[in-house]
């Protein structure tokens, strides 16, 4: 590790404090980008959102963060991780702020997208200092640690938003949430160790773009990134937006207890997400774990598409779900492990465009599939419609899940288990 401890402190202490501001930034993409979950009923009945309308809302974080992966990739390789993070996370500030005083619908929208841009580097600038500051065997825990932490982000956007949303309101939430962003940025700025311009790239323009199509060649890209593009979409799609809408319409949920089921999904996520990282050397492969847990989330998602449960069963599929669709540490260690050094920045931000363009599309198609199945007489999103979207997702993952089998293991303890 190449730490340089600031006032008196050990090395250990300075990479303790290195993880904890790295996690604290990503844990504020982790709320924004779940935060439309639990008040997307109320925001539809304030500004008279559709559910297309709605799915866009959430989904248009996703999409603008997606699309700038290949040159944020390019920029933190060229320039360095801290430089690119601080520079956009400046922009989470003012999305947040937008967000918060929007007076309508479209401007809620743009709001979500420049929420995005600003996101766009608060994972992957994390993963490439982690990278070059720890040995090769850490990464896995770190990556696991990051997500894991950085996920009380997650757990904010569920009941202590509810809380405060019912308390003083979404708006004055979200103002605070940009103070706090204020806050850890500078944080940041003074414990994170300055970018080391022997780490840089020395490439030229022409060849740095090179780059991204010799990362898109690399063995086992394709199945990897399918695997990202509909893992993360499915958490993202059900706790991060569609669950607490399912609860109040199906099984009458007030804001609060949707709220409280919601937070029991996103705890469970966090101690999975501890849990298959903490176990990446026992299992001894990337594979293997992503074919459990991508197998019983498919299987728990068929579970409400052929037995639609009561409120008290859905209080204990959620922590189950959560539990089962934390592998996402493996499968990013496993899109990481595939990339040589000098393409690890580029390599990671490819697979984000699918972990953060399946949330997208994801969002957006469920979206028009509830109103394609219309509303009740009461107004509310139909049961059927629901179990429309729960089926999608459920099939959009078994069908990466056929390509993923076909992936190259190249975990250092798997050499006698590859595909």
């Amino acid at each position: 590790m190449n730490f340089a401890p600031k006032l008196g402190t050990t090395r250990s202490e300075a990479a303790l404090l290195l993880i904890a501001v790295l996690a604290a930034l990503y844990a504020i993409s982790q709320f924004l980008r779940n935060s439309i979950g639990v008040i997307a009923n109320d925001l539809a009945r304030e500004l008279h959102l559709s559910a297309t309308q709605t799915g866009l809302l959430s989904s248009a974080f996703f999409f603008s963060f997606a699309a700038v992966q290949i040159p944020i990739g390019i920029l933190i390789d060229r320039y360095g991780p801290k430089r690119t993070m601080l520079a956009t996370a400046v922009l989470t500030v003012a999305g947040t702020v937008l967000f918060a005083l929007a007076p309508d619908a479209s401007v809620l929208i743009a709001a979500r997208a420049l929420m995005g841009l600003g996101c766009s580097t608060f994972f992957m600038a994390p993963l490439v200092i982690y990278a070059r500051r720890f040995p090769p065997e850490r990464f896995a825990g770190l990556t696991s640690l990051q997500m894991g932490l950085a996920n009380l982000g997650t757990l904010a956007a569920t009941a202590p938003l509810a809380a405060s949303a019912a308390v003083f309101g979404w708006r004055t939430s979200f103002l605070a949430v940009a103070a706090l962003t204020i806050v850890i940025v500078l944080a940041i700025a003074w414990i994170v160790p300055r970018d080391s311009g022997s780490q840089q790239t020395k490439e030229t323009w022409v060849a740095t773009f090179r780059g991204v199509s010799d990362a898109l060649k690399v063995p086992s890209f394709w199945p990897v990134f399918f695997m990202h593009l509909t893992t993360y979409g499915c958490f993202a799609s059900v706790v991060g937006l569609w669950g607490g809408p399912w609860l109040s319409d199906v099984h009458g949920a007030d804001l609060g207890t949707r709220g409280s089921i919601l937070l029991l999904g996103a705890t469970a996520q966090i101690c999975g997400m501890l849990l298959w990282g903490a176990m990446d050397r026992f299992w001894g492969s990337y594979k293997r774990p992503v074919l459990i847990g991508s197998t019983a989330t498919i299987l728990l998602l068929s579970v409400l598409v052929l037995a639609p449960l009561d409120r008290t069963s859905a209080a204990v599929w959620f922590p189950l779900f959560g539990l089962c669709i934390a592998y996402t540490p493996i499968l990013t260690s496993h899109g990481k492990s595939l990339f040589p050094p000098s393409l690890t920045g580029r390599g990671i931000t490819l697979m984000n465009i699918g972990t953060m363009g399946g949330a997208f599309l994801s969002q957006s198609v469920t979206g028009m599939l509830i109103d394609l199945m219309g509303r009740s007489d009461q107004g509310l999103y139909r049961p059927e419609g629901y179990r429309l979207v729960f089926a999608a997702l459920a099939g959009w993952l078994l069908l990466s899940l056929a390509f993923y089998v076909r992936a190259i293991d190249p975990h250092p303890s798997s050499h006698a288990y590859r595909a």
